[in-house]
């Protein structure tokens, strides 16, 4: 699913440049579950944007579900991201003139998929917001609000789950609730799961660790955090 090759990528810091990522070489394969941690500053979530395509790298290749990335203009890129990802950021980019189920419901709509609302409306009791549904994201909580872009990444169970610490504004039981779902993606239809975090029990569940420390991968371990 996942292939980097060399991946480099920096920042222009007043007059120095910030090496943000430096010779990433990784590999994640079809329905694999895949946590990357490490101190705060080490690329984890610059890592996740450049496999999103919302940027490109410096230096080295991506290629996702057998697409190199590099080469794309910005309309193949959206076409990906909106057949083949599910991204889960820290910031919500909710519209803000729909509703909770017309935000969950846009990228099957924009696909023209059938019983867009219908599967909306089942998305959010899953992330335990069915009776928001028709609350605008100015009447929503934080929380509530992240629960709303986590619903609308997930309607279209893709094949490839992008979540940057996707319990980070949530209460511990409705943080569980959505773990729970990311996992149960995983395994009803396959997708494979991508995901920063610095919770050991999250990391723990899943197949492999990648641990990043200022923007170099020092330690790859599969099944590193069940002993």
């Amino acid at each position: 699913m996942i292939e980097l090759h060399n991946l480099g990528m920096s920042y222009s810091l007043e007059q120095a440049q910030l090496k943000v990522l430096d010779g990433i070489n990784l590999s994640v394969a079809d329905g694999e579950t895949v946590a990357i941690v490490g101190p705060s500053g080490s690329g984890k979530t610059t890592l996740l944007i450049l496999l999103a395509g919302l940027e490109q790298p410096q230096s080295g290749e991506i290629r996702l579900d057998g697409i190199t990335l590099n080469p794309l203009d910005a309309d193949a890129l959206a076409d990906l991201r909106r057949d083949t990802l599910g991204i889960i950021f820290q910031s919500f980019h909710l519209v803000q003139s729909l509703t909770a189920i017309g935000n969950v419901a846009l990228p099957l709509e924009i696909a023209g998929k059938e019983k867009a609302r219908e599967r909306a409306r089942e998305m959010l009791d899953k992330v335990g917001l069915a009776p928001r549904q028709n609350h605008y994201p100015a009447q929503l909580s934080g929380g509530e609000q992240q629960r709303v872009a986590i619903a609308r990444a997930l309607v279209h169970a893709p094949k490839l789950v992008l979540a940057d610490e996707p319990t980070g504004n949530l209460d511990i039981a409705t943080g569980a609730r959505i773990i729970d779902l990311l996992f149960d993606l995983n395994e009803d239809v396959g997708s494979t799961l991508v995901l920063v975090t610095h919770d050991d029990e999250i990391a723990r569940r899943c197949q492999r660790v990648v641990h990043l420390h200022q923007g170099r991968l020092v330690e790859d371990r599969g099944d590193a955090l069940s002993a």
